[in-house]
């Protein structure tokens, strides 16, 4: 296997393209209605937009909660990790973009499973974490 493309559910595709490249420094490859890749660097990462608000109206939603799969609450939903070269150095440019989870607020962590990493969360919810090996 080779690389691995996250696929992001997010409310609103102009909201979340301006968040992706304003804030997190990712540039736009492809956009089409509901649908963008984003790069930066050799990271990618697919975004596609859950706007369905069928959902709200449906008599069978209590049963069948997901029926065509981008119902608006699917949104925040995901999460995906990215390898990073300098996760320390990520770490300071998105500290200084003010979009870290609350929980890397105090620095880069180390895990008990050989990960140096922090965590950020999108403009709808989806938790991006960021790590190297150790």
């Amino acid at each position: 296997m080779h690389r691995t493309i996250p696929a992001l559910p997010v409310r609103e595709m102009d909201a979340a393209v301006a968040f992706y490249t304003g804030r997190l420094g990712f540039e736009v490859l492809h956009r089409d209605g509901g649908f963008a890749v984003l790069r930066r660097d050799e990271a990618v990462l697919h975004l596609w937009e859950s706007s369905d608000e069928g959902w709200r109206g449906r008599a069978d939603f209590a049963e069948r909660p997901i029926r065509s799969g981008a119902e608006s609450f699917i949104a925040g939903t995901a999460s995906t990790r990215i390898e990073v070269a300098d996760v320390d150095g990520l770490y300071a440019e998105l500290e200084a973009a003010d979009v870290l989870h609350p929980v890397s607020k105090d620095g880069v962590g180390d895990t008990d499973f050989a990960t140096r990493e922090f965590a950020t969360l999108d403009q709808d919810g989806n938790l991006i974490s960021f790590f190297r090996w150790v």
